[in-house]
């Protein structure tokens, strides 16, 4: 079965039952996942699937039904369901569809050899990554290894002509562990994304570097509340950028929902500070020609040298605003209706080797470690608990946990002073090491 054609037929059948518009949303696709615990195999679980969703539009009304059988009965009973259910929900006269028929040309989506390596092969290179996780002997635990692959191939046709197909594929592996010293227990885990089997990391590297974050934390010491220099380490950059990354959400900003919505083209950060929203780059992780509806993807700054450039938007969102879409439509699937969400979104590299930030530190919490919230989208407000080591006179003194740090992200985006070299384009929502001149840090 052709399922580009099949798409566009289903676009006219739509339109035949009553429909002023429509999508047609095919997914086909597979997925493994495997875990090691112990040297033994705990779970192998493999599944295969496809499906459509139709998202018509009825005099400004619109809704979605979906279907994973493809029998034309099926099909022609969730076109009828799709347009039942568009008849009674409310109007609204920015529902439309994009009709760019262009895409964005990136390289290195699909890579056949994930699929080619034998299931026994990827056992074994857990087993491996478990056992040279473990040498050290204050590694007294594995919580398991795990490694997870996908392919899906997405075909996307709607009644403006557009008609669209893209075919992706992705791996990873990872390892988590617990060290142990007397009563302590500290955990670590590293794990390794890549769009082509031959890109994943060594296993003794993912290895060690879960070994380290273990270890590294042990025997800590209380610390005294303060305010002193906090370095973020890439592990936790999602705890900034993540509340920015909503606050860049155009329909956030629509609502009114964001401390950013009224700030745009002015600066809210220092000029160093570049964020990035990328759907282009060859071999990315969230790369794509095009977003959830068909638009084009593109690079983007959304924060150019401290100045703050842009929101994401989808089409529905972009014509309530005024604007275009950014070819940020995402999409859980077949069965969801298009929100907005990003593709690789960064902050760029800084000059800086991370040594040589904690060299320049003469007293400051390097953070390993965050939990809560992180930046608030509607106030800007920062808060969560930490661990992390704490340095003095630019040397690791001790590690540190159960300490919280606060701020604002108005505080936080003009106070950081120094940026690393180390960011690592093959993990999602990144930036390399930075430091923050000064955060409050609640101790004893």
């Amino acid at each position: 079965m052709d399922m580009k054609i099949l798409a566009e037929k289903l676009v006219k059948d739509c339109l035949k039952k009553g429909a002023d518009a429509a999508e047609v949303y095919i997914e086909t696709g597979r997925s493994l996942s495997l875990e090691v615990r112990n040297g033994e195999v705990e779970t192998i679980q493999e599944a295969a699937g496809q499906g459509v969703g139709f998202r018509v539009f009825v005099q400004g009304r619109m809704a979605l039904a979906g279907s994973n059988d493809f029998k034309d009965s099926a099909l022609d009973d969730a076109i009828g369901r799709a347009i039942e259910f568009a008849r009674v929900t409310t109007a609204d006269e920015f529902n439309v569809l994009p009709d760019d028929p262009g895409q964005t040309a990136v390289e290195g989506l699909y890579d056949p050899e994930i699929a080619r390596v034998s299931t026994d092969r990827k056992i074994e290179l857990l087993k491996t990554l478990e056992k040279l996780s473990m040498k050290d002997p204050r590694i007294t635990k594995s919580a398991g290894a795990g490694y997870g692959e996908g392919e899906n191939e997405v075909f996307i046709a709607n009644s403006h002509g557009l008609s669209k197909t893209t075919k992706g594929a992705t791996c990873a592996m990872g390892i988590s562990v617990v060290a142990e010293k007397g009563d302590q227990k500290s955990s670590g885990g590293e794990y390794c994304s890549r769009r082509f089997w031959a890109d994943l990391k060594p296993a003794e590297e993912i290895a060690a570097a879960a070994a380290r974050k273990a270890i590294e934390l042990l025997d800590p010491r209380p610390l005294k509340t303060q305010k002193a220099a906090v370095i973020f380490d890439p592990d936790v950059a999602y705890a900034v950028l993540g509340g920015l990354l909503q606050a860049v959400d155009g329909e956030r900003v629509l609502q009114g929902a964001s401390f950013l919505g009224a700030k745009l083209n002015r600066k809210i950060a220092v000029e160093t500070m570049t964020l990035v929203d990328d759907g282009t780059r060859p071999r990315g992780l969230a790369s794509v020609p095009f977003d959830g509806e068909g638009v084009p993807t593109q690079r983007r700054l959304i924060v150019d040298k401290g100045v703050l450039r842009g929101f994401l938007y989808n089409t529905i969102v972009a014509k309530r605003a005024g604007v275009k879409s950014t070819g940020n439509a995402s999409r859980g699937g077949f069965s969801s209706i298009p929100g907005i969400g990003p593709h690789a979104f960064y902050m760029e590299a800084g000059p800086h080797k991370p040594e040589e930030i904690v060299k320049a530190t003469k007293a400051g919490l390097w953070l390993k470690d965050v939990t809560g919230y992180g930046i608030n989208p509607v106030n800007g407000n920062f808060s969560g608990g930490a661990s992390g080591l704490w340095i003095e006179d630019g040397k690791v003194a001790f590690p540190v946990k159960g300490v919280t740090i606060a701020g604002t992200a108005e505080e936080m985006l003009n106070g950081i002073d120094m940026i690393g070299d180390d960011l690592d384009l093959n993990r999602g929502l990144t930036a390399p090491t930075f430091r923050i001149a000064l955060m409050q840090i609640g101790g004893e």
